[in-house]
């Protein structure tokens, strides 16, 4: 984890190239660059799982349990 990263959730999203790219949604709690985030993953991770794009929120939906909501995040992102 990137000491800037608040939390996470990887989802996929649509993409032309690739059918679906790996995006990382991101609560921060510092400053920092999707391109640094990115390139931080490349570095701990297979090629194919580091996020090809990062978006920045300011908090991820959650169900009354605390699970992140990926559905959710997936279509307000798409």
């Amino acid at each position: 984890t990137h000491p800037a990263v608040a939390e996470t959730a990887v989802i996929g999203l649509p993409d032309e190239r690739w059918i679906e790219a790996v995006t990382a949604v991101v609560v921060l709690r510092g400053e920092v660059s999707d391109t640094e985030l990115i390139d931080h993953a490349r570095e701990r991770l297979a090629h194919f799982k580091a996020p090809k794009r990062v978006v920045f929120v300011d908090e991820l939906p959650r169900n009354a349990s605390g699970k992140i909501l990926k559905r959710e995040l997936r279509d307000r992102l798409a």
